[in-house]
């Protein structure tokens, strides 16, 4: 493609205003540190290492600007948005070149907006500022513990940067480890000798006792010796080894052979919740369970139970142990990487720093959020709104996530420090980066005046120790996992999972996963990556299926629909993921909907032509189900689907009832589960009989006005053929009149 018709792309599409954001946080930054907020504090910001987060806001800014998804890359071949995106990944290298893109952070900052140089500067950036991946061995699976893998990588070219890397960033903890270890090998009686002294060799395959007996006293043994060594190195956390015991706070009640949990005083067999693991582990006495998925699928569960249990927890790092075989493993938002396979009876110091690092780690380096933090018993944040800090104190945990890779939304209740009833709701999430922000959704929502929607009071990209936390370039510091023997790219409708029905905490049946994909970004080769992001909401309130009445539900049902509509009239945006747990009710707003996650503005949809799956499994209208382009009239459905759902499944506020029927709902394959709904609403008798046979007790009366609204959403028996915006003020009008006729009924 020529120049030519760049240059008309560019000049028809004038950034305007696609920069305010940007400017923003750099003069609110500048305005912080007391300094000129002019191109003359560039330099100040490089020296104080903050030139890192001013790139990120501008590449994550540019590639938000529809210009960049129109304009060709140099060579043709995709858009310049991937290409912003291929950078962004790359930003965490330590051999990224900062030098070579100073020249478009001035022009970014420049008094006079100069469009054609800012964007021919973006193209000199991609191409010349992007270095390779960093390379380390590494064996990957984005979901490892659902997948089986028979290869890792088991290269050790890496080794001496690893080491070199270990001695920088643990200091006295890397030099304690080769005290101990010189000690282990001499004297009389050395602990090391060609291996270690006592290391069970002989231990049965299903007997792991001898090994965990040997552990513990190895760890003793290191943590007394670092102790003495160093004073700083006071080991924080011990050794649990209670093989055959299940932990308390799970439901499974899965059995962890071993692990490091946060009682220094703990026993090694101490009794202990998963809240309390820091580092889960699994033993085998077999080492060729190293190469089988037994060892790792276990880790994985014990993981996703780790993060499940605590709430600020942003990635877990774990051991296996097959034989004197070991890995170390990460799992974070995208999934779990593992190191490669060493022998410990063969390379001694590597396995005394491990350990070693295990006790004497911080907290944030085992995964923790430094941003949310403690004080006089109460945990709180700190955000930045119009230039000034405000203190918000987290009152309780509403919602976690019980998944490991994915957005692992995680919700808290909260109140500002000086005011306790000014009530909030702070949502943090790991977005993936090909999608708009949430919080920018909310913020516009918001501005525009939209009715019966959460309302936006602050919003952030989350920061650790000045960087952006995103997954690529701050949790895994540019860890490179496509070279890994086993890395498979991931599918979309993994990298874009919502939570399924029973996940939202309803009284519902188990389910497994729920469905969607960002179809329009299929095509993208810029490694996956999420970003940590933050939202803070102005309404607090209870799901809907918790109303009190049934003419609180039958309200709060219409209210989002009119949100939903206003949604679109007002800010140009479909929902696109109408569930259980994104309708809310409070006493002072009504019902409201939450959750802009899977939300994309309304004419993107048609001027794509894009098609997707995208929703919570059990509540997708049937032809999302088949993959039809979504349309308002889908979320329509799925309104009618959330109530028939509540009638079928609550007996009142907390009374749940399960029916294996509709548990398939939540795992059947989409087409499957789009056959079983029309089936549903096939046939008017079958539909009347369903309702009146598995509506519970409480919601009986509701009956004959869930057969109306059916009539409304499918009229003639069928789905509908072509969009009708009549449809809210109808659905609207049923639920209304409903409401009047059950006034009178007893409270739920």
């Amino acid at each position: 493609m020529t120049d030519q018709p760049r240059s008309k792309i560019i000049e028809e599409n004038p950034i305007g205003r696609g920069l305010d954001g940007f400017h923003t946080s750099f003069n609110l930054l500048c305005a912080k540190r007391k300094i000129s907020g002019t191109t003359d504090a560039l330099g100040q910001l490089d020296r104080e290492g903050l030139t890192i987060d001013l790139l990120f806001d501008l590449l994550d800014t540019l590639r938000n600007i529809p210009t960049t998804r129109l304009l060709p890359s140099k060579t043709g071949r995709d858009t310049l948005r991937n290409h912003l995106l291929k950078l962004l990944s790359a930003i965490g290298s330590k051999d990224f070149d900062f030098d070579r893109i100073k020249p478009l952070l001035n022009a970014a900052l420049a008094d006079h907006q100069d469009d054609p140089l800012i964007w021919a500067l973006v193209y000199d950036t991609v191409t010349e500022s992007t270095p390779p991946p960093r390379p380390v061995t590494s064996s990957s699976q984005q979901t490892p513990w659902l997948r089986n893998t028979s290869s890792f990588a088991n290269s050790s070219e890496h080794r001496e940067y690893v080491d070199n890397v270990l001695r920088q960033e643990f200091g006295p903890m890397y030099a304690a480890s080769e005290a101990f270890f010189e000690d282990c090998l001499g004297g009389i009686d050395p602990f090391f000798d060609n291996g270690w002294i006592g290391w069970p060799e002989e231990a049965k395959q299903d007997d792991v006792h001898h090994v965990l007996s040997w552990f513990a006293g190895f760890t003793e043994k290191l943590a007394v010796f670092a102790e003495s060594y160093n004073s700083c190195l006071i080991p924080k956390r011990r050794l649990l080894a209670r093989p055959d015991k299940p932990i308390a706070g799970s439901v499974g009640k899965p059995k962890m052979d071993i692990g490091f949990v946060d009682d220094p005083s703990a026993r090694k067999d101490s009794r202990c919740r998963w809240s309390q693991i820091l580092v889960p582990g699994e033993l085998k006495s077999n080492p060729s369970a190293d190469r089988s998925s037994d060892a790792w699928l276990d880790l994985g569960r014990y993981a996703r139970e780790v993060l499940a249990a605590q709430d600020t927890r942003r990635f877990v790092l774990g051991f296996t142990l097959c034989g004197s075989l070991m890995r170390i493993w990460m799992f974070d938002r995208l999934g779990g990487i593992a190191s490669e396979q060493f022998d410990i009876n063969k390379d001694g110091l590597r396995f005394v720093s491990i350990i070693l690092g295990f006790l004497c780690m911080s907290d944030e380096e085992l995964g923790f959020d430094p941003t949310i933090m403690a004080a006089k018993g109460q945990r709180f944040i700190e955000i930045e709104r119009e230039g000034v800090t405000e203190r918000l104190i987290l009152d309780g945990l509403m919602y976690r996530s019980r998944r490991i890779a994915g957005r692992a939304t995680t919700c808290w209740k909260a109140h500002r420090e000086e005011d306790p009833n000014a009530l909030f709701v702070v949502k943090d999430s790991w977005q993936d980066q090909e999608r708009d922000e949430e919080g920018e959704f909310l913020s516009d929502a918001t501005e525009k005046g939209v009715v019966h929607v959460a309302r936006n009071y602050h919003h952030e990209t989350v920061r650790i120790r000045g960087r952006v936390d995103d997954v690529q370039g701050n949790v895994r510091s540019g860890l490179d996992v496509t070279t890994a023997t086993n890395y498979r790219r991931r599918s979309s409708s993994i990298a874009g999972a919502k939570r399924s029905a029973h996940e939202t905490g309803a009284p519902l049946p188990p389910s497994k996963r729920p469905c969607s994909t960002s179809p329009t970004k299929a095509g993208s080769d810029a490694l996956p990556n999420r970003i940590h992001r933050r939202v803070v909401l102005s309404d607090y309130g209870i799901p809907i299926y918790k109303a009190s009445s049934r003419e609180a539900l039958l309200a709060a049902l219409a209210d989002c629909i009119e949100g939903h509509e206003s949604l679109r009239q007002k800010a140009g945006l479909l929902h696109r993921d109408i569930s259980i747990g994104n309708l809310m009710i409070s006493k002072d707003r009504g019902g409201f909907l939450i959750d802009l996650d899977l939300a994309v503005r309304e004419q993107r949809v048609g001027a794509t032509g894009a098609k997707g799956k995208t929703g919570t499994r059990a509540f997708m209208a049937i032809g999302a189900l088949l993959g039809e382009q979504h349309s308002f009239m889908h979320d329509l459905e799925s309104f009618f689907w959330v109530l028939f759902w509540i009638c079928i499944h609550s007996d009142g506020p907390g009374q749940g009832k399960v029916l294996t029927g509709y548990d398939k709902w939540n795992f059947a394959d989409t087409w499957t589960l789009a056959m079983i709904k029309k089936g549903t609403i096939g046939d008017e008798r079958d539909f009347i009989k369903e309702a009146q046979e598995n509506f519970t007790l409480c919601y009986q009366p509701m009956v004959p006005w869930v057969i109306k609204l059916r009539k409304a959403v499918f009229p003639n028996s069928r789905r509908w053929k072509g969009e009708d915006s009549g449809l809210y003020t109808q659905m609207r009008e049923i639920l209304e009149e409903a409401r009047k006729e059950l006034a009178e009924g007893p409270e739920l």
